[in-house]
């Protein structure tokens, strides 16, 4: 019978299989001619959906975007920290709940910032 750390052993084994056969799959297809390489300049061409680009192609975005996905993601940090708890609620007694508190406050602060700084406004 394996013991915990029996487990965690044949974790790691497989994981390191797997990550070794995606590495080396590849590589012997192309040894063994599965995988064709005939490189040319059509194949080594830039392009974007199949049209040649036309001026430059790095575009600048609006840096306001980076803020909008930074709230979003602490929006999903908050909903997968909290329905966890929100599931075992009586069980995690006083002490879970001073911890959520001090979560949601730290959260809302955080908006509390970027509403005064006026980062959630769409212009």
């Amino acid at each position: 019978m394996l013991t915990g750390f029996g487990y965690i052993g044949l974790f790691l084994i497989v994981s390191v299989l797997f990550a070794s056969s995606m590495v080396l799959i590849p590589l012997a297809l192309r040894i063994i001619g599965v995988v064709p390489k005939k490189p040319d300049a059509v194949k080594n061409s830039t392009f974007e959906c199949g049209m040649k680009t036309i001026g430059n192609s790095m575009v600048r975005f609006n840096f306001r975007y980076y803020f909008y996905a930074l709230m979003f993601i602490t929006l999903d940090v908050l909903a997968i920290f909290l329905y966890p708890w929100a599931t075992d609620v009586r069980s995690a007694g006083e002490f879970g709940f001073i911890a959520v508190l001090i979560f949601i406050v730290i959260t809302v602060v955080g908006y509390l910032y970027a509403w005064k700084k006026k980062v959630l406004e769409w212009k």
